[in-house]
């Protein structure tokens, strides 16, 4: 666990890789002192960034974090946000990201939605060459302006501020205020936007001779105000969401429907396990199965799946944690069990097979028995066993035959989870006594 002092902040010992000059940096060290004015606990407070130099903020925070795709990361916030309200939300972003994501930007401040935005705002796409971007002033010189910018720069702070973003400010990463603006917009319980003016040094400063005072003149030359812009009290989105549905959902949300505890699992360490198989092949439903019976035989269970954008072709992949304790953590480098379903399956399985070491087990139909791997193999044959399973079973199969042979929880929580599964629930029953047959054969 991460201990937050004053002295070290929020910040890990991890220096930053910025251009010496640039303005990433003091916006951060803005970011870390004003956590440590407003005492935040750091489990409960998450940064969100996407791509360019300011996407690479989050890894040097200890602090949830969160990293996607060019100009998402203001929807990504929104959603984590309306999820889990009682966590702090901070969006790093540049001012490339607020044009490729203005939709984005003007629907979070339109709905208010408790969120606060840093715009790490240099006037050009600096990660990728110095290309014009959103804010370039007229006149400026960059990579695909080279005879001066046409355009008008958009006016982030007024365009969120005319769509009903509740707190903005402006200024640059030189105003000393910055960290306790920082804090006040994290304080604020709706949308907040600062929008923070700063130095490229390695594109826009060589090619139009800006300095600090510069940017007061450019602000200055184009009309843009400076300070709090907006401060007022409205509905903050998440909230009055939860209190327009409290009487369907309860006043703290939707209600958990918590599964009972009617087994006893005798495992004593996290375990984790990966089914790989073909996308059709009930793969995830299959480890959600195994997740509902470990959870009611007393254990704590996580659930991630990977599979391709095609959805109908290719890989399914579904990653199982499982313990006795509490997880904070479902990343699995090498898993302790492996099931290997199908040929699409094996691509991405046979990696991890090759990874595993000897206190590890790898579950694979004859089909795939040249696997190469250092783990203990069990070649599951369904027609020596005396059984039949079909290709969209058998996912289910090989991981109730791991679940028998590894003893994480009693079989018996898997049979009554798979009874449970509405009109499946005699089909999945079989398939259980199938992959029990396969563990014992």
């Amino acid at each position: 666990m991460t201990t937050v002092t004053p002295l070290s902040g929020y910040r890990n010992e991890t220096p930053y890789p910025f251009c010496p000059g640039c303005g990433h940096g003091p916006i951060l060290d803005s970011l870390n002192a004003a956590l440590v004015s407003l005492d935040l606990d750091p489990k409960r407070v998450v940064i969100v960034s996407d791509i360019g130099c300011a996407g690479l903020s989050d890894q040097y925070f200890a602090t949830g974090a969160f990293h996607g795709l060019h100009g998402r990361s203001v929807t990504y916030a929104a959603g984590i946000k309306l999820a889990r309200p009682e966590l702090e939300v901070v969006v790093v972003m540049g001012d490339g990201g607020c044009g490729i994501g203005g939709t984005h930007l003007i629907n979070a401040a339109r709905r208010n939605i408790g969120v606060t935005v840093l715009v790490f705002n240099n006037f050009n796409f600096g990660m990728t060459g110095g290309q014009h971007s959103p804010t370039t002033p007229t006149g400026a010189v960059t990579a695909t302006t080279p005879e001066g910018n046409l355009e008008r720069p958009l006016d982030i702070c007024a365009t969120v501020g005319a769509n009903g973003a509740s707190y903005v400010w402006r200024g640059t990463t030189f105003d000393e205020e910055l960290p306790e603006r920082v804090a006040d917009a994290i304080r604020h319980p709706g949308f907040a936007l600062l929008d923070i003016w700063e130095l490229c040094t390695a594109y826009f400063v060589p090619a139009n001779k800006v300095t600090r005072k510069g940017l007061d003149e450019l602000l200055d030359r184009l009309a843009f105000p400076t300070g709090v812009l907006h401060e007022r009290d409205l509905p903050e989105y998440a909230a009055a969401y939860r209190a327009a549905h409290a009487p369907q959902l309860g006043a703290a949300g939707p209600a958990p429907r918590p599964l009972p505890v009617r087994f006893a699992s005798t495992l004593t360490r996290p375990v984790s396990l990966v089914v790989a198989g073909s996308a059709g092949g009930r793969v995830r439903s299959a480890a959600r199965l195994v997740a509902q019976a470990a959870i009611a035989s007393g254990l704590w269970a996580a659930q991630r799946d990977d599979y391709p954008v095609t959805v109908k072709t290719g890989h399914s992949v579904s990653v199982l944690a499982l313990s006795p304790e509490p997880i904070d953590f479902t990343g699995v480098t090498i898993p302790d069990a492996l099931a290997i379903v199908s040929g699409d399956g094996l691509k991405v399985g046979a990696p991890l097979a090759a990874a595993m070491g000897a206190d590890g087990t790898v579950y694979v139909t004859p089909e795939h028995a040249g696997v190469e791997t250092q783990a203990r193999l069990r070649v599951l044959d369904a027609a020596a066993a005396g059984v039949r399973v079909s290709r969209t079973e058998l996912a289910l199969a090989l991981l109730t035959a791991a679940v028998a042979d590894l003893g994480l929880f009693p079989v018996e929580a898997l049979e009554a989870a798979a009874e449970a599964a509405g009109e499946h629930g005699e089909r999945r029953l079989q398939t259980v006594a199938s992959g029990l047959a396969l563990a014992g054969s």
